[in-house]
Formats: C-alpha cells, sequence, structure tokens
C-alpha cells in the first residue's frame, strides 16, 4: 500500500480525530483509543492506532517545533485540530523515515481540508514547509 492514498488518508484523519479528542476531553490517548475500540464501528485499523500513540509519544518535542517555526503564532491560539494535523504532519516529517517529505505535507494539508477552515491547509502547508527546509537540524 502506498503512503498516500484513500486508505491512509482515512487512517491519518481518525488519528488526528482521536488526538483531538484526547486534547479536547483532557484524556489520555490510549483512553480514547480503549473507548473507540470498544465500539466495533468503525473499526480502528494498525495504522491509526500506530500513529496516535506516536504523536503522543513525541508531543513535548512537537510542540517545541511548532511553536518556534509557526510566524506569529502561539501554539495555543491554533485551533485544536489545526494544532494536531500539525503535530501529525510534523511526526511524519521528522520522526517517519518511510514517507517521503512531501507526503507528509501534502498528507496533512489533504486531512486539514477534510476537517478544518478553509485557511488552515495554506497555514499548515507553511509551517510544515519551515520545518522541512530546516530537517537536517531538527530531524531526531
Amino acid at each position: 500500500m502506498s503512503s498516500g492514498g484513500g486508505a491512509r488518508r482515512k487512517a491519518r484523519r481518525r488519528a488526528v480525530e482521536i488526538l483531538y479528542e484526547a486534547e479536547v476531553r483532557g484524556a489520555t490517548v490510549e483512553a480514547v483509543l480503549e473507548r473507540r475500540r470498544a465500539q466495533t464501528e468503525p473499526p480502528i485499523n494498525d495504522f491509526t492506532i500506530g500513529l496516535a500513540h506516536a504523536v503522543d509519544e513525541h508531543r513535548e518535542r512537537l510542540d517545541t517545533l511548532l511553536e518556534d517555526y509557526a510566524i506569529d503564532w502561539s501554539l495555543e491560539r491554533m485551533p485544536v485540530v489545526d494544532r494536531n494535523i500539525l503535530r501529525m504532519g510534523a511526526y511524519e516529517l521528522l520522526w517517519d523515515g518511510d514517507i517521503p517529505d512531501g507526503v507528509a505535507i501534502s498528507e496533512a494539508v489533504a486531512v486539514a481540508r477534510q476537517l478544518s477552515t478553509d485557511e488552515s491547509p495554506s497555514f499548515i502547508n507553511g509551517l510544515l514547509s519551515r520545518l522541512m527546509e530546516n530537517k537536517a537540524q531538527l530531524a531526531p
């Protein structure tokens, strides 16, 4: 399966929804996953679970990077959904060596088109592109 495409994009969108729900409810990602697993429909695939856990695990570093590279925006001022799309995109860009940089960015932008405001895709594209330009010194 390619790293883009419909199934992976849906899995990414679901991971963002889980991260979003955890943040809004003040719950752990694991607690949200447990609750969602209890509902059989729609099933949660391994890609979604792995991505949600990975983003959560690196969240502190991701937030620091996003805060540092967001021009004139603090993390707190960003819509919760955008924050979580950015965390996912930055994680895939900097930590997931299997996903090409361009794919990580375009997938985050595509999820933003589905879940967020009209301004969000270009904001997310710009911020992740700045991270990509500086990837050599940022990558773990």
